[in-house]
This record gives C-alpha cells, sequence and structure tokens, in this order.
C-alpha cells in the first residue's frame, strides 16, 4: 500500500477512537463545528476549558506526529488563495446549516446509525462533488 493510503487509513481510525472516546468520556458528539461555534458564539461557558483543549489537540497532534516520524505535512491545499478562502468560508457556512460538520454527522453520526447523519453526510458528500466537477471542468479553478 502506498504510504498516503496507510497514513489516511490510520487517521481514518484516530478519528473514530477520538470520537468514541469523546463521547464516552464526556457524554457529547464529537462534533468539531460545534465545539468551535459554542467558542465563538458564547454558549459554551461551561465547557470552555474542555473544548479549548480539544481545539489544542486537534492542531497539535498532527504537528506532534509529523516531528516525531518525520513526516512532511500534508500540502493538498493548492489553488487561488481567493478560491481556499471561499471555500473555508462555504465550508463554515455549511457546518451551522446543517447543524454539524464531517466529524459530528460522518464520523459519530453513521457509526450510530443515526437517520440524520447518514443523510447529512450523504448531502454534504454529493454536493462537494457537484461543487468540484463545476469549478474544476466547468470555470478551471481548481
Amino acid at each position: 500500500m502506498p504510504q498516503d493510503w496507510i497514513l489516511g487509513l490510520l487517521g481514518g481510525a484516530l478519528i473514530g477512537c477520538a470520537g468514541a472516546l469523546y463521547l464516552l468520556g464526556a457524554g457529547r458528539i464529537m462534533g468539531a463545528s460545534g465545539i468551535v461555534g459554542g467558542l465563538v458564539d458564547g454558549t459554551a461557558r461551561n465547557t470552555w476549558a474542555e473544548r479549548l483543549l480539544f481545539l489544542v489537540g486537534l492542531v497539535g497532534a498532527p504537528v506532534l506526529v509529523t516531528q516525531i516520524f518525520g513526516l512532511s505535512p500534508a500540502t493538498n491545499a493548492t489553488g487561488p488563495g481567493a478560491v481556499l478562502i471561499a471555500a473555508g468560508l462555504l465550508v463554515g457556512l455549511g457546518t451551522r446549516l446543517a447543524n454539524g460538520c464531517t466529524s459530528g454527522h460522518g464520523v459519530c453520526g453513521i457509526s450510530r446509525l443515526s437517520p440524520r447523519g447518514i443523510v447529512a453526510s450523504l448531502l454534504y458528500i454529493g454536493a462537494g462533488m457537484a461543487t468540484l466537477a463545476l469549478l474544476r471542468q466547468a470555470w478551471g479553478l481548481i
């Protein structure tokens, strides 16, 4: 297997384990957008430390792993800066509209056989495929 596939598989397994651990330990679903959203809009007053530690781990773990194993950071994000910024803003808007993100709906929702999580995951994957096809084929941006 190529290294990219192995690292992707390992990363997916770690995200699944983190979601299970968060559910068992905190009693809540691990949805990154909800965790960040609670910090931004101030609704996480009682759990701000837990949420902040989660985000530190979310950002710090890949940095630590790349340093320990001598890996180069992922450099998939190529393209015009404006397109990347617009994509990030649209993802943020989509997670608010869908009341969750890929970690909440995709990883934790599907694993719990949540109908809402399954439908949301199918919709955002389909929308992502359509957007990629449109931006790549019709406009040549990606």
